[in-house]
């Protein structure tokens, strides 16, 4: 998979969490715990696994460079001869 598809799906699950982080926040309302069987079920397991480990993949965001539509690593550099 490209790299752009994995950005995606990682934003994707950071935005369901923090949905779901707003619920609890405002409503004491977790509906990943509720859609999936409570806070000890597996697939609840899974889904907060896989948000954290969206969330830590996002923290990658800030030490990328996107210009003219295109991903560039500030790490490297290119020579401009």
């Amino acid at each position: 998979m490209r790299s752009r598809t994995w950005d995606y799906i990682a934003l994707t699950l950071v935005i369901i969490g923090a949905v779901n982080w707003g619920l609890i926040g405002l409503f004491r309302f977790d509906l990943v715990a509720t859609v999936f069987g409570g806070m000890e079920a597996i697939v609840s397991r899974i889904i907060y696994t896989l948000v954290a480990l969206a969330g830590l993949y996002c923290l990658s965001f800030f030490g990328r460079d996107y210009r003219d539509g295109m991903r560039n690593d500030t790490r490297r550099e290119t020579i401009n001869t």
